[in-house]
């Protein structure tokens, strides 16, 4: 399948109400046309009322009869051999960048079990095969990408909370706009917290930068403290 614009990848991580995703991130599903769980990601898919168009997996979290119900409802099943070198998340990815997909947000990437799961779903965002592609990790408590050089729209409600991480090694030239605490042609260093914690002061923000990646995690203002 070609021609896919916007796809949505649910890994087996939690995923939280859809009411609260809604009002955290108010146009994050605008426009999705296809939608791919990786393996026991396929339990998220009714909660938000989605259908999937494709199951990636080896099945251990799933299980058999899980994968059964989803080929007696006529959903493509892909299935993998449990010892690999990817992960099902990471192979979902690809399988909608395969399909042409642009635009790539990700449920159920946070807040599993396993932390160096969630690690890993972080450290896919600098999948080569990514690149030049608007890919993120949605969840209620955050939302997360990868820029790289150039200029990156940080557009959202004011008053929530986005903090820069340098990611890989330090990011250098680093401006930002719409920002309570601004950077002008600032390096952010790997290993210090300086980019913790900024706050959204315009709609229309945004941050540039020379050099490096940064990771750009948003906060909901809304959010507990």
């Amino acid at each position: 399948m070609t021609g896919v614009r916007h796809a949505l990848i649910l890994a087996d991580g939690s995923v939280g109400p859809l009411a609260a995703i809604d009002e955290a991130w108010p146009v994050w599903s605008d426009g999705i046309d296809w939608v791919v769980a990786a393996d026991g990601g396929a339990r998220h898919a009714s909660a938000i009322g989605r259908r999937l168009d494709l199951w990636v997996g080896d099945g251990d979290s799933l299980g058999e009869d899980g994968i059964a119900d989803l080929v007696a409802a006529g959903i493509a099943v892909r299935r993998l051999a449990v010892d690999k070198d990817e992960t099902d998340t990471e192979l979902a990815l690809l399988a909608a960048v395969d399909a042409g997909a642009t635009r790539l947000t990700i449920l159920g990437a946070l807040g599993g079990a396993r932390m160096d799961h969630g690690l890993a779903n972080v450290w896919l965002l600098a999948h080569p095969r990514l690149a030049g592609r608007d890919v993120r990790l949605v969840d209620v408590a955050a939302r997360i990408r990868l820029i790289r050089p150039g200029r990156s729209d940080l557009t959202g409600r004011v008053g929530d909370l986005v903090s820069l991480l340098p990611f890989g090694g330090d990011a250098g030239g680093v401006t930002t706009a719409g920002l309570r605490y601004p950077l002008r042609d600032e390096p952010l260093r790997l290993g210090p917290s300086r980019g913790l914690s900024n706050v959204r002061d315009a709609g229309e923000a945004s941050v540039a930068l020379q050099t490096g990646r940064i990771l750009v995690v948003e906060t909901p203002a809304t959010l507990p403290g």
